[in-house]
C-alpha cells in the first residue's frame, strides 16, 4: 500500500525537524556542560581535605593489591581541591600513601614538568615536587611527578578508579623524601 504523497512529504519534514531539534538540543547541552565548571565534587561526594602534618606523618605502608580498592602504593583518581579556592578543584591522579583512620592519605600527581634533573625541587609557588617516572596510570606514558609538600585526606568512596602501582623502590623514595620535608 503506497502512502499518500502529501502524508509522505509531511512525515519527511516532521522527521527532519525532529532530527534537527534533537541535534540542536544535544549540541546545546554539550556546550552548556563544557561551560559549567566540572570542578566541584557532587554535593554528596565526601570532601577531600589537606592533612595537617605539623604533628608528624602517619605510617606509610606499601601494599598494592589489584582488587578495585585504593591501596597504598597505587595511583588512583580522586577530586583534588585547588589551594586558591578549595570549593573548586579537578579530578586528578593521586598516589595513595597510607590508610589512616578509615581514610586514605594521598599526594596529588601531575604530568606537568616542575622538576629538573630528577631532584626534588620547589616550583615558583614554593610547592615541592619529585619525579616518579612513567607508569601504566598514564595511557600516554608521560613522566609524572608527585607533590610532596601538601598531602590530602580522601574518603575511599571518593576514589574514582584504580590506575596502576608505583614500584616499591620509587614508593620508598617518595616516603623518605616526605619524612625529610615534614619531619624537619
Amino acid at each position: 500500500m503506497a502512502l499518500d504523497p502529501t502524508v509522505k512529504r509531511i512525515g519527511t519534514r516532521l522527521l527532519r525537524a525532529l532530527s534537527s531539534q534533537a541535534q540542536r538540543a544535544l549540541r546545546d547541552a554539550t556546550r552548556e556542560q563544557r561551560k559549567r565548571p566540572a570542578s566541584r565534587p557532587a554535593s554528596s561526594q565526601p570532601r577531600t581535605r589537606v592533612l595537617d602534618t605539623s604533628r608528624g606523618l602517619p605510617p606509610f605502608t606499601y601494599a598494592p593489591e589489584r582488587d578495585g580498592d585504593a591501596d597504598p602504593g597505587e595511583v588512583c583518581w580522586a577530586w583534588v581541591p585547588y589551594e586558591e579556592d578549595p570549593s573548586q578543584g579537578k579530578d586528578r591522579p593521586v598516589l595513595v600513601l597510607a590508610r589512616y583512620n578509615r581514610q586514605l592519605i594521598v599526594a596529588q600527581m601531575t604530568s606537568k614538568d616542575h622538576v629538573h634533573r630528577g631532584a626534588p625541587e620547589r616550583d615558583r609557588a614554593g610547592r615541592v615536587w619529585m619525579d616518579i617516572g612513567t607508569g601504566e596510570w598514564d595511557r600516554q606514558r608521560r613522566p609524572s611527578e608527585v607533590r610532596l609538600d601538601r598531602l590530602l585526606i580522601v574518603d575511599p568512596s571518593a576514589i574514582r578508579r584504580e590506575g596502576a602501582s608505583l614500584d616499591r623502590t620509587m614508593f620508598d623514595s617518595v616516603v623518605r623524601r616526605l619524612h625529610e620535608i615534614h619531619d624537619a
